[in-house]
């Protein structure tokens, strides 16, 4: 789950981050409220789920409060395009409205689970201001890490290794384990993804000032977080996501192609995504049903697929385990059933009840193209797709 940057700001400051004054202006009229009381020149930055805003036009500057308004009034209610957003952008419905700093330096700091280590990993580089993948590719050197343990913490020597790293001076090495320890203490006790200043500024006065921030959290600790949850705002969401999160399909991602997906298990609903991809074709979506044993989510997805007018074929690859392959094929003719499949479904199944499964799916007299492997899925999945659109 993603928060907006004011969000985050004010998650920082909960943890002794400093960041800069301001506030969210969800009119022109606020944004130049605001910039009266601060009373100083103002940013004006749209609140939005991604990054690229200064390019796309979504940050600006304004030296008196007219501008402010005026700012916010060519931002608000508009579309925002940047190059994670895609085309057709996303809404703006509100802006941070915040005094400028002095900027001396850019720096970038962040921490994460490493998915390797299974520890939470401390990042932080003097190249700050633009994307961490860029740094990596061109400038691996300047990337400093600190891994740790959550049953010792962070320790001060660890935030000095880091602030030795981005060339800060004396006294500023002093400041800067503090700052990464608020970080570190947010991420364990929010249930952070990754918390992330880019940029973390160094001002001409010398202060450490996150200038811009990222707070991404777990979904799957969002049940004892329901302080986070109500920071969620589903306008920025997509809303086939939105809906699938609805009727219980949390592992839904929607994607560019015609080809929806039906598959037990993240890996493998990885693996179908690639091996459509080499057949020639193109994933409507990401979407692991899990471990499931009721037909409930087998008929939701189904709903899915209907809502999306991209789709032209559907495969349904199940590899059943801990999951039953025969209550997949019940949630399939419990589908059709219950609403007008219109576009051809291939199915591969094998696991577990997997002949009582063929059984009451040959039994049904649902028209479906039957798949005998993997590739073989794939591979009619494409030609049906492409039949469809003929």
């Amino acid at each position: 789950m993603k928060v907006h940057e004011y969000q985050a700001k004010a998650l920082l400051a909960q943890f002794g981050i400093p960041v800069p004054r301001g506030k969210v202006a969800y009119t022109p009229a606020e944004a130049r409220g605001i910039a009266a009381e601060l009373g100083c020149k103002v940013v004006i930055k749209a609140q939005v789920y991604a990054g690229g805003r200064g390019k796309a036009g979504g940050i600006k500057l304004a030296n008196t409060p007219e501008e402010a308004e005026k700012a916010a009034r060519d931002l608000i209610g508009t579309r925002l395009v940047t190059h994670q957003t895609g085309p057709e952008g996303v809404p703006v419905s509100k802006v941070l409205v915040e005094e400028a700093s002095d900027v001396e330096r850019e720096l970038y700091l962040s921490i994460l689970i490493d998915s390797t280590t299974k520890l939470p990993l401390m990042m932080a580089s003097e190249a700050g201001g633009v994307e961490i993948e860029q740094v990596a590719e061109t400038t691996p050197e300047k990337i400093f890490k600190a891994y740790i343990y959550p049953g010792i913490g962070f320790e001060p020597f660890q935030g000095r290794k880091l602030a030795y790293g981005m060339n800060l001076s004396v006294n500023q090495v002093r400041e800067a384990p503090k700052l990464m320890e608020g970080l570190y203490e947010l991420l364990m006790t929010k249930d952070c993804s990754l918390a992330e200043i880019n940029p973390l500024a160094v001002t001409v006065d010398g202060r450490l000032l996150a200038l811009d921030a990222k707070v991404n959290f777990d979904d799957n600790a969002l049940f004892r977080r329901k302080d986070i949850q109500e920071l969620r705002d589903v306008e920025q969401e997509d809303p086939l996501e939105v809906q699938a999160r609805e009727w219980g399909i949390s592992n839904y991602v929607r994607m560019d192609g015609n080809i929806g997906c039906m598959v037990n298990g993240a890996g493998l609903a990885m693996a179908v995504n690639d091996l459509i991809q080499y057949c020639g074709g193109s994933a409507a979506n990401f979407l692991d049903i899990g471990t499931l044993n009721t037909t409930d989510r087998v008929v939701n997805s189904f709903k899915m697929f209907k809502a999306d007018s991209r789709v032209k074929a559907v495969l349904i690859n199940i590899f059943g385990g801990m999951a039953r392959v025969d209550v997949i094929a019940k949630g399939i003719v419990e589908a059709y059933q219950q609403m007008d499949i219109d576009f051809p479904v291939v199915v591969r199944l094998a696991g577990t009840n997997v002949d009582e499964g063929n059984r009451i799916l040959a039994e049904s007299g649902i028209d479906l193209i039957e798949a005998k492997d993997f590739y073989d899925g794939a591979y009619k999945a494409v030609e049906a797709a492409k039949g469809a659109t003929k």
